[in-house]
């Protein structure tokens, strides 16, 4: 009895693919197969498979027969992960309508591998004519339509081509980006990116050097931020922000809970090239940035946020956050000093968060900001015994109040003594911003005198 098949196309028809030959053990018949003897028992659909009958599908184009066939199908393909190496398809020109971005020609050399004992290839940069490879260990260059070659003396001569990816050539220094090819971000023809194994944040220039912008004063805490992070994949974010100039990195890890809440743990620091230097910390993680013309754009669990709008200041994903910048003074660094006042000059509503010297002295904290103008003795009087700063010929200025315990052999003890003793002494200032207004901080100094243990 014969068997009718439903075909959707009119150039097409079916073949059939044998599973069980003879002498192979057959399977159990399936139906509608079972009459089919079980020298051969088609299993499932896979059984089958639609080829052309035409040469490319084309409507009256030319016919092919059930025959010989000048290629096959792998029932058992084999594939080889070649973690070094690219591979490029055809040429793409939309104005001809040129599209071989499907072809990848085995008569042809259309590979290119760079030194597998450098790691994986982990990014790959245009640039110019240039291709920059990212790989765990290592950056390279290969030029892109053109190669060069080597005079007696090892001078390169670049010369035209048909080749896609020509010469490699290694940049100087044991740098690579590792598996983080999300810490990369360009800007003009500076390239910013991330090696954990090394503990570094590096800068790659036009002229092929390589700086590591960690050690700009900051050598310690990227290099312990990085190693406490080798765990995590794609836990360090980096991004180019056009608004202020600045490359921003988030180095992130697994959160933790605390008392049945989720803490997220993560540093997102931003480089300044004008300054050579890390000038702030920021209370955000994000999961992606990017820049695009002026304005700064970083993504949220599926959302996307624009940096410097109207949302107001601190507010990062919904969320308002205090303004803190840490100083440190230290007028005569080889003297030990009392810090006995704390003064700045800007704007009103700081607040001072923390003291605490060199020694191990605290004091009392909070220091409130500048309160009221005094209308009244009474108010007067509250305002110079209060802990809070006072104001003066447009400066702001507050007495430290010792708050230690006191230290063994104190014939004055530490709690009952204005200032606090040490060769140096950390200032953490605070800014509320809840009422969404800019406020600056412009300088900030101390009165000391000098003591002795």
């Amino acid at each position: 009895m014969g068997a009718t098949l439903e075909l959707k196309y009119f150039t097409s028809y079916w073949l059939k693919k044998l599973t069980n030959v003879v002498g192979d053990t057959p399977s159990a018949p399936v139906a509608p197969y079972a009459n089919v003897p079980q020298a051969y028992t088609p299993v499932n659909a896979t059984d089958w498979f639609i080829e052309e009958s035409r040469i490319r599908g084309g409507y009256n184009n030319t016919s092919t027969d059930i025959g010989v066939k000048a290629h096959i199908v792998e029932d058992n393909p084999s594939n080889q992960n070649r973690f070094n190496s690219m591979i490029y398809s055809g040429v793409f020109n939309s104005r001809t309508g040129i599209n071989q971005t499907n072809e990848f020609s085995v008569g042809e050399d259309i590979t290119r591998s760079v030194d597998p004992a450098h790691g994986s290839i982990q990014k790959l940069y245009a640039e110019d004519t240039n291709l920059i490879i990212f790989q765990e260990d290592k950056v390279n260059r290969a030029l892109i339509d053109k190669d060069a070659i080597f005079t007696a003396e090892g001078s390169a001569l670049t010369t035209s081509g048909r080749l896609v990816i020509g010469q490699i050539i290694a940049y100087q220094g044991k740098y690579g980006i590792a598996k983080d090819p999300l810490s990369f971000a360009a800007y003009g023809y500076r390239k910013y990116f991330t090696d954990r194994k090394r503990g570094c944040v590096l800068r790659l220039s036009s002229n092929g050097e390589i700086v590591e912008i960690s050690s700009f004063g900051m050598h310690d805490f990227f290099r312990d931020q990085l190693t406490n992070n080798s765990t995590v994949t794609d836990g360090i974010i980096g991004g180019w922000d056009n608004h202020t100039k600045n490359y921003v990195l988030s180095i992130q890890q697994p959160d933790t809970v605390v008392a049945g809440e989720t803490v997220e743990n993560f540093k997102t620091a931003s480089f300044d090239e004008d300054v050579k230097g890390w000038t702030s910390l920021f209370s955000f993680k994000p999961d992606l940035m990017f820049s695009l013309t002026s304005t700064f754009f970083s993504s949220k669990t599926g959302k996307l946020y624009t940096h410097y709008g109207s949302s107001g200041y601190g507010n990062f994903y919904g969320d308002i956050f205090a303004s803190d910048v840490t100083v440190v003074l230290n007028s005569q660094p080889s003297i030990v000093k009392v810090f006995k006042t704390v003064n700045y000059e800007g704007n009103n509503d700081w607040t001072v968060s923390s003291i605490i010297a060199s020694s191990g002295d605290t004091a009392l904290v909070p220091i409130s900001k500048y309160g009221s103008v005094p209308n009244s003795l009474a108010i007067l009087e509250t305002e110079i015994f209060s802990n809070k700063f006072k104001r003066k010929e447009n400066k702001f200025f507050a007495n430290i109040i010792n708050n230690s315990n006191p230290a063994a052999g104190e014939i004055v003890f530490g709690n009952n003594m204005t200032g606090v003793k040490g060769f140096f002494s950390t200032f953490i200032f605070r800014l509320d911003n809840t009422p969404n207004q800019k406020k600056e901080l412009f300088a900030v100094s101390s009165d000391t005198v000098e003591s002795s243990y």
